[in-house]
């Protein structure tokens, strides 16, 4: 069971890695564009169209660009809509390290308990006993433990790191939602203000 165990978390903190590598990172000429006062639309695009079509600020910025000259109330919706499917992508098997994290150095304690049950066992049954077996036995055991908590102790910086990582892209997400709605609406209040 631990070996199954820590299998499962090296899957799934690989697969995170790759996840975080491939889809999630922030490009700086993104950061910079949308940051600057010389913000083009085409050039969001031609920003956007290098990217991976899975990448989540790709998905994300482009719910925005489709959406971009309908009301700010009805694009705010629709990227609450995409930021939420992106979160969940994000967090999907954070719990499963999460319970790894309480359950691996129960499994290795339950190792442990049978292990000295065995030990005890021998010195029970026979009447002279080699020491050096049972402590061999005792040390074997304690051998369950051990591991069992090495693997608690890789899925839980792992969990924490992921959802580090999940609550940053969350938050600069938030920040370039906020610029582009803020550019929207600017263009929109513009757009009005020479109409009249």
């Amino acid at each position: 069971p631990l070996s199954l165990l820590a299998i499962i978390a090296l899957a799934i903190l690989l697969e995170k890695a790759f996840l975080y590598w491939q889809f999630a990172r922030l490009s700086n000429d993104l950061l910079n564009l949308v940051e600057t006062y010389s913000f083009k639309w085409e050039d969001l695009e031609k920003i956007l169209s290098a990217l991976d079509r899975r990448h989540y600020y790709r998905r994300f910025l482009e719910t925005v660009i489709t959406h971009r000259h309908r009301p700010s109330w009805w694009i705010e919706s629709r990227v609450a809509d995409e930021i939420q499917l992106i979160e969940a992508s994000l967090v999907r098997r954070l719990w499963t390290l999460e319970t790894i994290v309480t359950a691996a150095p129960l499994l290795g304690l339950v190792g442990t308990v049978i292990g000295m049950m065995d030990a005890f066992k021998i010195i029970g049954s026979a009447g002279v006993v080699n020491p050096t077996g049972v402590t061999g036995g005792v040390a074997q055991a304690l051998i369950a433990t051990v591991i069992g908590l090495i693997i608690a102790l890789i899925a839980l910086f792992g969990f924490n790191y992921f959802s580090r990582l999940q609550s940053q892209t969350m938050d600069e997400m938030e920040r370039l939602g906020t610029r582009m709605i803020d550019y929207i609406r600017l263009t929109q209040e513009n757009t009005d203000y020479e109409d009249t």
